[in-house]
């Protein structure tokens, strides 16, 4: 079949998550849908907010003429400022409309960067546990990627990194609130890495971009202020969408922000507008972008993500597994009981329970399990999570 050998390596490595949907699709021919317990996927369960449905119907009625038109590659200019009205508010760095690239989504955005900033054969640094398609990203805009660790805790391992980050070394992305772990990076955390980062730039005479990949932003647990990367490093550059904070995985709505203290950023903005353009996104949804403006305070009911985290981790534990408890986004990463976390995996599925394997996030002998999904579910699932355990400690 005539389609890129790169391409079906690609799909020949492709995404565990993928597969185990697949797989759950299958299942419910055979079993009925009402007995399938799937956790394996990141797909926001909660419906947008109230605010997001009234701005929406609002700017239907309009009838101001361009609504729908092209506009500057890099979103509309009063979306943008508005963006970054409500971004330097929360951040306390002072943000104008110049520093927002409105995007299709996380995804768009961090294709953008990298396609920005990489030359063939530049290293984009991530740390495991990471989203798997980060590796593709890398690859689509002619990078390699080199792999840091975590510490027992989830958080970046800083002799790792340093290790990791080379000559060639372009990028580090970072994932906070982080999928699959659930971790937020503290403040200490992120400077370390910042740091880490600016003594390579000193030894190899380079400049190194810290990415930080942010659609969980807005969703955490515990009252501590989110730690905003932009103090610690000059060139950092934040990609986010409103797919769960707003629960909009589906419009494919969100944007970069380059920080103000770059000395290069007027040189990065050209190219990342340049970059939108010509790797096809053009710009961003106009009807989106118009929709989000206004309603950047707005979020889902995080309390309800809360709540079943608290139920599904503290279920877990009680049983036997041992897990990092998650701070932030809708994931567990418990460890898995036997070394093989693939063969565990095989053995839930057998109990109809579908998760992940850590080995697709990079991090092998554990397993992700998404609480997205209804109360249902998680009641399902937790009698297959203790069979299953039950039956290898037996």
């Amino acid at each position: 079949m005539a389609i890129s050998r790169k391409v079906r390596e690609q799909m020949n490595s492709s995404s565990w998550i993928r597969r185990m949907f697949e797989q759950g699709i299958e299942l419910r021919k055979i079993h009925g849908p009402e007995n399938v317990f799937d956790l394996s996927l990141g797909n926001p369960l909660l419906e947008p907010p109230a605010e997001f449905k009234a701005e929406l119907t609002r700017i239907i009625a309009e009838v101001s003429a361009g609504t729908h038109r092209y506009m500057p590659n890099g979103g509309f200019p009063d979306v943008r400022a508005k963006v970054a009205e409500v971004l330097a508010e929360e951040s306390g760095v002072a943000f104008t409309g110049a520093e927002i690239i409105m995007t299709v989504g996380a995804a768009g955005a961090i294709n953008t960067i990298l396609r920005s900033i990489l030359d063939q054969g530049d290293e984009v640094v991530l740390i495991a546990p990471y989203f798997a398609e980060y590796v593709f990203y890398a690859e689509h805009q002619t990078g390699v990627s080199k792999i840091a660790t975590c510490d027992e805790n989830w958080l970046p391992n800083i002799k790792s990194l340093k290790a990791t980050i080379g000559p060639k070394t372009r990028a580090v992305i970072i994932n906070s609130p982080n999928n699959p772990t659930g971790v937020v990076y503290p403040k200490s955390s992120i400077r370390a890495v910042a740091a880490a980062i600016q003594r390579a730039e000193q030894k190899y005479g380079t400049e190194i971009y810290l990415v930080s990949d942010e659609p969980y932003r807005k969703l955490i647990y515990s009252d501590a202020p989110y730690p905003f990367i932009y103090e610690h490093h000059p060139r950092s550059i934040v990609a986010t969408s409103h797919s769960k904070d707003m629960g909009l995985a589906g419009e494919r709505i969100g944007y970069i922000a380059v920080n103000p203290r770059d000395p290069g950023k007027t040189d990065l903005l050209d190219a990342l507008n340049f970059s939108l353009r010509t790797l096809g996104f053009v710009n961003a949804p106009a009807l989106m972008q118009r929709a989000v403006a206004g309603i950047q305070r707005a979020t889902v009911d995080i309390d309800i993500y809360r709540k079943k985290r608290d139920r599904l981790y503290g279920t877990l534990t009680k049983i036997g597994y041992e897990c990092v408890r998650p701070d932030g986004a809708f994931y567990l990463f418990p460890k898995s009981p036997i070394p093989d976390d693939i063969e565990f995996v095989a053995l839930l599925q057998k109990e109809l329970v579908l998760v992940v394997p850590g080995v697709g996030f990079g991090t092998s002998g554990f397993f992700r399990a998404s609480y997205s999904v209804d109360d249902w579910v998680i009641e399902g699932a937790i009698e297959g999570f203790k069979k299953a355990f039950d039956q290898i400690n037996s």
